[in-house]
C-alpha cells in the first residue's frame, strides 16, 4: 500500500463540480492499494498516518501529529501510484489491486482513520478534482512494505 501524504491548510475532492468531501487543516492523502495488499497493510498505514508528527510545534519544530493539533483526514484512492514507468513510456498497472479486492481495503482505511480523527473521501473509482493547499510545502511518501 502506498501513500502521498501532504499536510494541508485546507483540501477538498471534487466530481462532476460538487465537493463530495473537504477538509480545513489536516492531511490530504492519496492512496494506492497493490495486490498484495492485507489488512496488515492498511493497519500499518492507519497508525502511521495518525501518528506522524508533521505538524509544528509551538517552537515550530515538526513534533505533532494530525490527532494532536485536532486535524482531519482527506482520504482519496489513487490507482495511479502503482504505476511502473520504468519501462517505456506508458506505465503498467498490473500491480494496483482490482475493485474487489481494493474496496474492502480502502474501507478498512477509511473505518480505522475514522476511530480516532475525523475523514473525509473521495469516491471509490469516480473521476475526481483534487484541490489543496499544501502547507509548508510538507509532502511524506508511505509504503506498508517500507521501500522507501
Amino acid at each position: 500500500m502506498r501513500a502521498v501524504v501532504q499536510r494541508a491548510d485546507g483540501a477538498k475532492v471534487e466530481i462532476d463540480g460538487a465537493c463530495v468531501g473537504a477538509i480545513e487543516k489536516g492531511l490530504c492523502v492519496l492512496l494506492g492499494i497493490d495486490v498484495s495488499d492485507t489488512e496488515a497493510d492498511a493497519d500499518y498505514l492507519c497508525d502511521k498516518l495518525i501518528g506522524l508528527r508533521i505538524f509544528d510545534d509551538e517552537n515550530g519544530v515538526p513534533n505533532r501529529s494530525v490527532l494532536d493539533v485536532g486535524g482531519k483526514i482527506l482520504l482519496i484512492s489513487q490507482f495511479t501510484l502503482l504505476g511502473d514507468a520504468r519501462k517505456g513510456r506508458r506505465p503498467s498497472y498490473i500491480h494496483a489491486a482490482r475493485p474487489e479486492t481494493a474496496i474492502p481495503l480502502y474501507e478498512r482505511c477509511i473505518e480505522r482513520l475514522k476511530a480516532s480523527v475525523p475523514v473525509e473521501t473521495g469516491v471509490f473509482g469516480a473521476d475526481m478534482k483534487v484541490s489543496l493547499c499544501n502547507d509548508g510545502p510538507f509532502t511524506i511518501l508511505l509504503d506498508s512494505r517500507r521501500t522507501f
